[in-house]
């Protein structure tokens, strides 16, 4: 089938990468623009238009597809058989939903109707789960509500970070896209409604990784999880934010105020007193240092006292 892909991160370059190897003709490629990264500010390709065009494959880049009447229209040119979507990170409109023989294909990175938006993969973290998974489905103008063709569940393991499972999960995406797009090129891919219910997935803020020493050490370290490598759960300790990379679910309770320092020794580590059980900090970061594990942490800082939340 003739494809355009639409995509911009490294998550997207994983889905391009199987489907050229798959021996479907990519058309094209459709990413963000440019942008300027590092200490000199020096505008960077996107991870998908550097996978692009290493294979030859013609590149259009764009701020908005909604408004780009010469984009638009040199997709109508390209006839499509399938635009797929894959962390694009645009709304499409439906002058170009309709432009596809078979219509418009998104990866998504939760188990739909479940965690709609832009950070699926990080709630599912933030939040607990156990099992989350990839879907991929047919678009609409809603906010990834369209039919579903086929998912995959992704087992969500204790000590996995929002980092760690993202790498899972693109690569499940990848193989996923081959699959539903063989099944549509034979005419068997099936529709399924999205059933009742959903939770959204709002793009993550960094105040949004601020810890609660109240909440459960479970609960807090799910944040931690969720929070890395990027952007950081993070506490406060005498005015400085100190950024907590990895801790540890202590089931103990004890007779300390949530937020309470238990013990702070290069031995033992850090123990911290929350809402139900304690908190191991294992890797921490004050502002304009290096990421450490506790117990060089404490051969130059004394931890004593209680966090501020």
């Amino acid at each position: 089938m003739n494809i355009v892909f639409m995509g911009t991160p490294d998550f997207a370059v994983e889905s391009l990468r199987k489907i050229y190897e798959s021996g479907h003709h990519i058309k094209a490629v459709v990413t963000n623009p440019d942008k300027p990264a590092g200490r000199n500010m020096k505008c960077l390709p996107t991870p998908v238009k550097e996978y692009a065009e290493s294979k030859g494959i013609k590149v259009y880049q764009t701020e908005r597809i909604k408004k780009d009447e010469a984009l638009i229209a040199t997709i109508k040119e390209l006839k499509p058989d399938v635009i797929v979507v894959v962390a694009f990170g645009q709304i499409l409109p439906e002058s170009v939903l309709k432009i596809p023989k078979y219509g418009a294909v998104n990866v998504h990175g939760s188990l739909l109707p479940k965690y709609r938006g832009a950070a699926p993969i990080q709630w599912a973290v933030i939040n607990g789960d156990k099992v989350t998974g990839i879907t991929t489905m047919y678009m609409d103008a809603g906010m990834d509500t369209g039919d579903i063709i086929d998912k995959q569940e992704v087992v969500i393991d204790a000590h996995d970070t929002y980092g760690s499972l993202y790498e899972k999960m693109k690569i499940v995406g990848g193989n996923m896209i081959v699959k539903t797009l063989d099944k549509i090129a034979e005419g068997i891919a099936t529709r399924t409604k999205q059933p009742e219910g959903f939770s959204m997935a709002p793009m993550i803020e960094k105040e949004m990784g601020k810890i609660n020493w109240n909440d459960s050490a479970e609960k807090i370290n799910d944040l931690v999880r969720g929070f890395n490598p990027t952007p950081g759960a993070y506490t406060s300790y005498h005015g400085e934010k100190l950024k907590i990379w990895e801790a540890e679910v202590i089931n103990e309770e004890v007779a300390f105020a949530p937020g309470s320092v238990i013990h702070a020794d290069s031995k033992s580590g850090i123990l911290v007193a929350t809402g139900k059980g304690c908190l191991k900090l294992i890797e921490l970061q004050l502002p304009n240092s290096k990421k450490m594990l506790a117990k060089d942490f404490l051969n130059g800082h004394n931890i004593s006292g209680e966090f501020d939340y």
